[in-house]
């Protein structure tokens, strides 16, 4: 696995500098739903009850009791384009799912630190990042 050093890697030293917990998620090489969920697992240190699917990995998301305590957390995804080209639909979901976790820990009044994700990718082309406008959020029915 692979990170790109500018300018995510500044990013994640300040973060990590900071007190926040920092998880590199790489999606190099990841075609599929299964390669993905089993991507995020390792990556994220998933519980083992973690189920795999998109509703599973939405509860872990808004439930990071499993992570160590920390001034903040924070989760890049890198590599990400190859993923987003070969399954547009599911890309989609994950984003959703990514996005409504931000959403929930952005609305906690209970002093709990938040979650932050960005979307990095080498080269000229690069994915929204820290600071970016949010797409607005869809509400749609996630399937297993």
């Amino acid at each position: 696995m692979t990170l790109h050093p500018q300018p995510l890697a500044p990013a994640l030293a300040a973060a990590e500098a900071a007190g926040w917990t920092t998880v590199r998620l790489d999606l190099d090489g990841v075609r599929g739903k299964t390669g993905l969920m089993r991507r995020c697992g390792e990556a994220l240190r998933l519980p083992e009850w973690f189920g795999g699917n998109w509703d599973a990995l939405a509860d872990v998301l808004q439930d990071l009791s499993w992570l160590p305590e920390a001034q903040g957390r924070l989760v890049a995804v890198t590599s990400w384009r190859g993923y987003a080209g070969a399954r547009p639909a599911e890309w989609e979901t994950f984003v959703e799912v990514l996005e409504e976790a931000v959403d929930f820990w952005r609305g906690r009044q209970d002093g709990e630190p938040g979650l932050t994700v960005v979307l990095a990718e080498p080269g000229p082309e690069r994915g929204p990042a820290a600071g970016a406008q949010p797409r607005a959020a869809r509400l749609k029915r996630r399937r297993g």
